[in-house]
């Protein structure tokens, strides 16, 4: 794989307002794209995550959330260092589970399929109304260019419970084809679960358009809300 630095992504901080995480880019303070999805969750999707928690009682489930929550971390420092050219997989000594996760990822989702890259754990923004930060960016990810995204999980997914991923992409998209003139009209999401079983979602064409339009809808409905 190749980089074409073609596109200079601006420097961020971020901060945690009233219970959300905010951007400062470019003398703009932008609410952050998981804090907008977050904040306009429609109520069943709420209803069934706090049935989960009853379920298990509050302190397992925070357990579970908090052990996931780190575990992705690592994933993405792993991936992150491979990507830039500071890691080299195969020569670690002890194999932890997070890299062992990485390398499921690298193996499947990265290899022989991502040709040219564009930016890693890059700052985006739309003017005025939100920011994030890609995990990859890719010029050419089997032909095309697109918003590729690394997800860790318990347990295997399917295509009808990951619309937030979808959503979290077209987010980029937005932003990226805003700012940089771009086309990208592709999300790929890479995940492995703790068990290091791999899988990748693809969604493009007139159904990427579609969360791109549903992701606008939810900006305008997160400020009519604040």
């Amino acid at each position: 794989m190749k980089w074409n630095k073609k596109f200079t992504y601006p420097s961020s901080t971020r901060a945690i307002t009233n219970g959300k995480r905010y951007y400062d880019i470019n003398n703009e303070k932008l609410p952050s794209v998981t804090s907008i999805l977050a904040a306009t969750e429609p109520p069943e999707k709420k209803a069934s995550l706090e049935r989960w928690r009853k379920k298990l009682g509050v302190d397992v489930a925070n357990k579970i959330t908090t052990e996931a929550a780190a575990r992705g971390s690592k994933m993405h420092a792993f991936l992150e260092k491979f990507i830039l050219g500071k890691l080299n997989l195969d020569l670690l000594g002890e194999k932890t589970r997070e890299s062992m996760m990485a390398d499921q990822i690298i193996e499947n989702g990265l290899r022989d399929k991502l040709n040219s890259i564009w930016g890693c754990e890059a700052a985006l923004y739309y003017p005025n109304k939100f920011a994030g930060a890609a995990d990859l960016i890719a010029e050419d990810y089997e032909g095309s260019s697109a918003i590729i995204d690394f997800k860790q999980s318990n347990s295997l997914k399917k295509d009808q419970w990951i619309d937030s991923y979808y959503l979290q992409c077209a987010a980029y998209s937005l932003a990226h084809n805003k700012v940089y003139g771009t086309d990208i009209n592709k999300a790929v999401i890479l995940i492995c679960t703790k068990d290091d079983l791999f899988q990748r979602f693809i969604v493009d064409g007139d159904r990427f358009k579609n969360y791109q339009d549903q992701f606008l809808k939810r900006v305008d409905q997160f400020y009519s809300q604040i």
